[in-house]
């Protein structure tokens, strides 16, 4: 366990860490099905419940799981609703949210290391 998940900004962290996971899986999934006929687009919600944690104090446990649910995304001629575009975009703005996170936590633990002097 690196030292920046003992804390609650560490565990806040590696909540958001997760929950992009989630976001990246399902994006990969709703892209390899964009020719599936009557395939439905699938989103993540994971912001809502850290938010909430966060304000409750305890940003980590069961109770914060991402959402995955359908979209809103019109459904085209092969009863089909995912759309390329929005999904390419939203793997791209993931992959920047997921490296920003990975380097804040990097960057924590390495903070922690030196002042604590320690591995």
């Amino acid at each position: 366990m690196s030292f920046a998940s003992t804390d609650a900004v560490g565990q806040v962290l590696h909540s958001a860490i997760n929950g992009l996971s989630r976001r990246q899986q399902v994006i990969a999934d709703n892209i390899a099905n964009v020719d599936t006929p009557g395939f439905r687009a699938r989103s993540v919600d994971f912001e809502t419940a850290l938010a909430a944690a966060v304000e409750r104090g305890r940003a980590s446990g069961d109770d914060l799981t991402a959402t995955v649910s359908a979209t809103g995304t019109p459904v085209g001629a092969n009863d089909n609703n995912v759309d390329l575009r929005k999904e390419s975009i939203a793997a791209v703005q993931t992959q920047f949210q997921y490296q920003i996170m990975g380097r804040a936590i990097t960057d924590r633990d390495s903070r922690l290391r030196v002042m604590g002097g320690g591995a």
